[in-house]
């Protein structure tokens, strides 16, 4: 099974567009691991065509909040419909053990011991900026974190975050989890 990790900045935020639609939004940046080559890959909005091979071999697209916001922007950009191929979004699944949101950088912090290097409205500054490198180097980090809560939770079955001054310790049902998956598609690729 081909899995694939990934996260999204942007150019801009949802005030500056005047929507809360993530796909009004523009990429800036994107980073993705690639379980089958165990690589950290960065795309932007230039170099997407060279992204859809990929998505288009990948079962499981594993992101934090990607269902609401990732997989909508990327889907704006992609011929075909990104929905099709089976996800996993960690926000969805602490929600459902843990009744309300808790913010990646607090999940992280608490279980791995590491957190986010920034937050996204600096990457958008730095896009501003002319800094991608910065962009890629925040994402790069947003991606690990997530690879790493994943692999936690499949190992652990829990997870933690810190509530005010505790860290509190949460089961997590990862029995599903191999098996949101679907098949390969094929919309870019030639046949």
């Amino acid at each position: 099974m081909r899995k694939i990790v990934f996260d999204i900045e942007t150019r801009n935020t949802f005030q500056e567009i005047g929507s809360n639609d993530p796909a009004q939004l523009d990429i800036s940046l994107l980073v993705i691991y690639d379980y089958k080559t165990k690589k950290y890959l960065t795309f932007t909005q230039d170099n997407l065509v060279d992204l859809w091979p990929i998505l288009e071999e990948t079962d499981m697209l594993i992101g934090y909040n990607s269902n609401h916001f990732d997989i909508p922007l990327l889907n704006k950009y992609y011929p075909g419909d990104l929905t099709a191929v089976g996800s996993l979004d960690l926000l969805t699944e602490i929600k459902k053990s843990l009744g309300k949101s808790v913010r990646l950088d607090n999940i992280a912090e608490a279980t791995i011991g590491v957190g986010k290097s920034s937050h996204g409205l600096q990457a958008i500054k730095w896009w501003h900026e002319g800094r991608i490198d910065k962009i890629e180097k925040y994402c790069t980090q947003d991606v690990k974190v997530t690879k790493d809560i994943y692999e936690y939770a499949l190992k652990h079955k829990k997870l933690k975050h810190k509530d005010l001054l505790n860290t509190v310790t949460f089961d997590i049902d990862t029995s599903t989890w191999d098996t949101n998956t679907s098949k390969a598609i094929n919309y870019t690729l030639p046949l």
